[in-house]
């Protein structure tokens, strides 16, 4: 059962949204009315989603939500009452994975959950391929350096900068860059 943490300001309506998921077969780790420490919240509890309900997000939700992607991201959901292209740029921008103006219902709940989630999972299969092509990048970096020391200081061809450098990586069990 996955677990989700809501932050509503309306005492009432986290009520209407607590039932809603649980129907909808979702657990509630905690519901917050303000989005203060909103990473520690996420970061002791652990939930699956994040659920916001706004009538018009502010910028310390905002954020509050962003400095939670920078710590434990997580995927955002946000039922707001306005919808200007503006404040729906800047919740993307800050880590909302679904933005939904005015249209909180209960049979929709699942589905734009999952959507928010499966979205959040590209995002962040997307940022490790990133994170990983930056290595690679900055590693071949180096080894060009390198080979380029050898060249000059010894008088080595390229290949022959390239076979000595392999060896030493080798000889130290690094891992080589092809």
């Amino acid at each position: 059962m996955q677990r989700v943490m809501v932050i509503d300001e309306s005492a009432e309506h986290t009520e209407l949204l607590a039932e809603a998921l649980h129907e909808t077969g979702y657990e509630i780790a905690e519901t917050l009315s303000k989005p203060e420490q909103l990473v520690e919240h996420v970061e002791r509890l652990m939930p699956d989603v994040i659920l916001v309900d706004m009538v018009s997000p502010d910028r310390k939700v905002l954020e509050e939500i962003k400095r939670m992607h920078s710590r434990v991201p997580r995927p955002v959901v946000m039922f707001a009452g306005k919808g200007d292209s503006e404040t729906i740029g800047e919740a993307v921008s800050a880590g909302v994975h679904a933005y939904v103006v005015d249209g909180f219902d209960v049979r929709r709940l699942r589905p734009i959950l999952d959507v928010a989630t499966a979205r959040f999972r590209e995002t962040q299969a997307l940022l490790d391929e990133l994170a990983k092509t930056r290595s690679t990048l900055q590693e071949r970096k180096v080894i060009e350096r390198a080979k380029g020391l050898l060249m000059e200081k010894k008088g080595m061809g390229e290949n022959e900068a390239h076979q000595a450098l392999r060896k030493l990586a080798m000889d130290q069990g690094k891992n080589w860059l092809r």
